[in-house]
C-alpha cells in the first residue's frame, strides 16, 4: 500500500479504516488470550518462538511468488507484550489450552502488526510541520513503527554490566528498600535475560543429560529403563526435580518464571509486576483501544503475578521498562530520597563518559564541572565534562532524566518527542555557550568552584585542537530521535565545523569493546560527527553507526557521494548496518570471540600499536591519518615498512612517501642508531615539494633490522614556501627525488 498522490481526506479515511480494524482485531486476540490457561499459553507461543531462532529459513510462498523471510521470532515478540497486557487487564477464568485458538491468535497478532504500520504511514505520510522541518514525517513514521515493531534493541548479554553501573550510586538506597544492591539486581536482571536467551537450550540439555543417564543406569543391570524407573526415580529425587522444572521450561512458559531463574526479593518483583486484572487504561474505551499504539502495560511494569510466582511474559521490556520502574518505586518507597536521588543521577552522566571510556582516554585530562564567565551575559555559567586528550576535545553534556518516554507517538507526537526538546536541545546549547566562548578570545581559562569561590584550573586554546567534539549524553538510547536530532533546525555544527553527537551510556558499553584503544575511539568520533552533520543522512542508532564504520570505514564520503550524486536533494537512509555487531553478541562464545574490526596489514597494525603505546604529541592525528586510508592504500603502507624494515640491517635509516590529503612521509630508523634529527626534517621538507603538497604528515618510526617496531610518532615537518640560500639544497634534493619516479 502507498499514500504516494492520495488526498489527506483519503488518509485520514484509510486511517480511520485501519484503526477501526485494529480495535476489532485487538478485541478478538483478547478474548482469547484471556480464555487460555498462562501458562501452556505462554509455552506453546515461547516454543514457536525458540523454533524460530532455531529453523529459520527462507519459506516457500505461493506458486510463483518471490520467497518470503520467515519472520517467527519478531511475530512471536510482538505476541507475547500482547499477551503480557491481557494479563494484566483481565482477571483468571478458568479454561482448558485449545492450540487451534493459538495459532488463530497467531495470525491475528500478525495481521494486527501489519495494519499498525500501515496506520502509521496513513498518519504520518506528508506531514509539512514539526520540529524535525522536512523530516518530520519521515520521522514521526519511524517513531510509530518503532512504537510497534521495535522490541529489546539492545543486547541481552549486556544487561547486567549495564544495570550494575547505573544503579550503584542508589546502592544503599536499595538495600534499605529491598535488602539487595546494586550488584545483586543486575545479577537477577542478568539471569532473568539469560533464562530468556539460552532457557530452552538448559532444559533441554537437562533432560538429555538425565535421560541417558537412566539409560545408562538401566543398561548397567541389563534391564529395560521401564523395569528399574521406579528405583531410578526413588535413587535420584533430586534429579528428577531437575527434569521437572526442565519440563516446566520447555512446555510451560517456565523460562519466564524470574521467581525461579533469579535470586530477587519477592518485594521487588512485586514493584515492577502487575496482578491479574489490575492495569485498567490498556482495554478502557477511547482512541486507540486495545491496539499497539497505546502504551503497553509491559513499558510501565514488565513483569506479571501468576500465583504466588512472578514471570517476565516478553523477554525484552524487563531491563528498559524494569530500570524505569525499579527506580520509580524506590522513589515511591523512600520519597526523602528524592533530592540525594537528583544529585546522584546527575553526577552519574557527568562521570560516565570519562569513567567507561577510560582505556580510551588513557592518558587525558579530565575536568568536571568546568565554570566560566559567559561573554555574553558576563555570569558565571557551567558545563559538564570536559575531557582533553593530545589534539582533541570532548565536551560532554549528560542528561539525567529518562529519555525513554511511556507516550505513544500516535496518542501525542509533541509529547512523545519532547525528549528532544528536553535533552538534546538543551545539551546541545550548553555545548555552543562553551565554544562560543573557547573562540571568544586566542586563549580562555577555566574554573573549578569552590564554595562560593571560583578558582583557576586551566587555560584553553582553541588553536591546539585538531578536532572538537560536543558530545549530549543520556543514561538510555532514545533512537531514532538521537539520530535525527540533526534535522532540528537550531541543531548546526558548532563554530561552523564541530557537529554535535547524541550518545547513551547504554551505547559505550558497547563502543568501549568494539572501539579499544584511543586512536580507534577518537577516529570513530571523527567519521561519526561528519554524519551527525550531514542533514538528510540517516541510520537508526548508535550501534548502526558503528557497524557501518567497521565495514566500510569512511561510510561518511560513502553517503556524502550518494548525497551529491542523487537526482534530487532527499533522505538517505541506511538499515541493517549494525549486524556485524549484533552477530557478535550471539551465542554462549561472544566473551571470547574476538570483536569484528577494521583490517590491517600486520605491519600498520604494528605501526599504530606503536603510536598508541609511545603516547607522543600528535598522535592521534597521524593515527587518523593512517586510519583514514582505504584497503588499498594501507596494503601499500604495510608493504613499504616490510620492505624499508627489512634493508635497515644495511642503513641507518630509510624513508618513503604514501600519497593522500596531505601525504605520509615515513622516517624508519635502525633502533640501535641515533637519529639525525636535521637530515630528517630536510629529507620531508624536500619530499613534501617533490610531491607539490603544501604540508605533508611526518612520521619518525624506530625499529630493530627485520624486526619489531619500538617506537612512532609524529613530527611537524616544515614546507619551505621560496627557495633561499639556507635552503637551496631542500629544493635540490627535492628536484633529485621528483626525477627518480619511484617510491622515495
Amino acid at each position: 500500500m502507498t499514500f504516494k498522490g492520495t488526498t489527506e481526506d483519503q488518509r485520514q479515511a484509510t486511517a480511520a479504516s485501519l484503526l477501526l480494524e485494529m480495535e476489532e482485531l485487538a478485541a478478538r486476540m483478547r478474548a482469547i488470550i484471556a480464555s487460555q490457561p498462562p501458562h501452556d499459553l505462554l509455552g506453546y507461543i515461547q516454543a514457536q518462538r525458540v523454533m524460530g531462532a532455531m529453523f529459520e529459513t527462507d519459506l516457500e510462498g505461493p506458486e510463483g511468488s518471490d520467497a518470503v523471510r520467515s519472520d517467527v521470532i519478531n511475530d512471536s515478540q510482538f505476541l507475547l507484550e500482547y499477551i503480557h497486557a491481557v494479563l494484566a487487564s483481565d482477571p483468571p477464568v478458568e479454561g482448558a489450552f485449545d492450540e487451534a485458538a493459538c495459532v488463530e491468535l497467531g495470525e491475528l497478532s500478525k495481521k494486527l502488526r501489519m495494519q499498525a504500520i500501515l496506520h502509521a504511514m496513513a498518519t504520518s505520510a506528508d506531514t509539512k510541520a514539526g520540529i524535525f522541518g522536512p523530516s518530520t514525517a519521515e520521522l514521526q513514521f519511524r517513531a510509530k513503527s518503532n512504537w510497534v515493531m521495535l522490541r529489546g534493541n539492545r543486547y541481552q548479554v549486556l544487561e547486567g554490566e549495564f544495570l550494575d553501573y547505573v544503579l550503584a550510586p542508589h546502592d544503599e538506597m536499595l538495600r534499605d528498600a529491598y535488602g539487595v544492591g546494586a550488584t545483586e539486581i543486575a545479577a537477577g536482571f542478568q539471569n532473568m535475560a539469560d533464562a530468556a536467551r539460552a532457557g530452552h537450550a538448559n532444559a533441554f540439555d537437562e533432560v538429555a543429560k538425565q535421560f541417558d543417564a537412566a539409560q545408562a543406569f538401566a543398561e548397567a543391570q541389563g534391564k529395560s529403563f521401564g523395569e528399574v524407573a521406579a528405583e531410578w526415580t526413588e535413587a535420584h529425587a533430586d534429579d528428577m526435580r531437575a527434569v521437572s522444572l526442565a519440563m516446566d521450561d520447555m512446555v510451560r512458559g517456565g523460562t519466564s518464571n524470574v521467581s525461579r531463574h533469579t535470586n530477587l526479593p519477592g518485594d521487588l518483583l512485586a514493584d515492577l509486576a502487575y496482578r491479574r486484572g489490575e492495569e485498567t487504561e490498556f482495554f478502557a474505551p477511547g482512541p486507540y483501544a486495545g491496539t499497539p499504539y497505546r502504551t503497553l502495560p509491559a513499558r510501565k511494569k514488565p513483569l506479571i503475578q501468576l500465583g504466588e510466582e512472578y514471570y517476565a511474559v516478553d523477554p525484552c521490556l524487563p531491563r528498559d521498562a524494569g530500570y524505569r520502574a525499579l527506580l520509580w518505586n524506590l522513589l515511591n518507597r523512600k520519597p526523602e530520597y528524592k533530592k540525594a536521588f537528583e544529585d546522584r543521577q546527575k553526577a552519574l552522566g557527568e562521570a560516565a563518559f570519562a569513567d567507561l571510556l577510560s582505556s580510551q582516554l588513557d592518558g587525558a585530562a579530565v575536568y568536571n564541572e568546568v565554570y566560566y564567565r559567559d561573554p555574553v551575559s558576563r555570569q558565571w555559567v557551567e558545563n559538564d565534562t570536559l575531557i582533553l586528550l593530545d589534539d582533541v576535545l570532548f565536551l560532554v553534556e549528560a542528561k539525567a532524566g529518562a529519555a525513554a518516554t511511556i507516550a505513544s507517538p500516535a496518542l501525542d507526537f509533541d509529547r512523545h518527542t519532547q525528549a528532544v526538546q528536553d535533552l538534546v536541545v538543551k545539551a546541545y546549547r550548553q555545548c555552543k555557550r562553551f565554544f562560543d566562548y573557547l573562540d571568544s578570545a586566542d586563549e580562555v581559562p577555566i574554573f573549578n568552584r569552590t564554595g562560593k569561590k571560583y578558582i583557576e584550573c586551566g587555560r584553553l586554546r582553541r588553536g591546539d585542537y585538531r578536532v572538537m567534539f560536543p558530545v549530549g549524553l543520556t543514561v538510555e538510547s532514545f533512537s531514532p530521535f538521537s539520530a535525527f536530532c540533526k534535522e532540528l533546525e537550531e541543531v548546526v555544527p558548532l563554530l561552523g565545523k564541530h557537529a554535535f553527537v547524541s550518545l547513551s551510556i547504554d551505547d559505550l558499553f558497547v563502543l568501549r569493546r568494539f572501539l579499544p584503544t584511543p586512536g580507534e575511539f577518537a577516529h570513530y568520533m571523527e567519521v561519526r560527527q561528519a554524519v551527525a552533520g550531514m542533514r538528510g543522512a540517516h541510520l537508526f542508532d548508535e550501534l548502526d553507526h558503528l557497524g557501518a564504520y567497521v565495514w566500510k570505514n569512511r561510510f561518511d564520503m560513502e553517503i556524502a557521494e550518494q548525497q551529491r550524486t542523487q537526482e534530487r536533494p532527499g533522505l538517505i537512509i541506511w538499515d541493517g548496518m549494525s549486524e556485524k555487531v549484533d552477530r557478535h553478541f550471539e551465542g554462549e562464545d561472544w566473551v571470547t570471540r574476538p570483536t569484528p574490526s577494521q583490517t590491517y596489514p600486520g605491519e600498520v597494525s604494528e605501526l599504530l600499536e606503536a603510536i598508541d603505546k609511545t603516547r607522543a604529541a600528535g598522535r592521534l592525528g597521524v593515527d587518523s591519518h593512517i586510519r583514514n586510508y582505504d584497503e588499498n592504500t594501507r596494503f601499500e603502507l604495510g608493504k613499504m615498512l616490510e620492505k624499508c624494515r627489512g634493508t635497515l640491517g644495511e642503513h641507518p635509516a630509510r624513508y618513503f612517501v604514501i600519497g593522500g590529503e596531505p601525504p605520509l612521509f615515513v622516517w624508519l630508523q635502525r633502533a640501535e642508531s641515533a637519529l639525525d634529527w636535521a637530515t630528517m626534517q630536510n629529507k620531508a621538507s624536500a619530499a613534501a615539494l617533490a610531491v607539490q603538497a603544501s604540508s605533508i604528515v611526518g612520521l619518525v618510526v624506530a625499529a630493530h633490522a627485520e624486526g619489531a617496531i619500538v617506537d612512532a610518532r609524529h613530527f611537524q615537518v616544515r614546507v619551505p614556501k621560496t627557495e633561499t640560500a639556507d635552503n637551496a639544497h631542500i629544493f635540490k634534493d627535492a628536484e633529485r627525488m621528483s626525477s627518480r619516479a619511484v617510491k622515495l
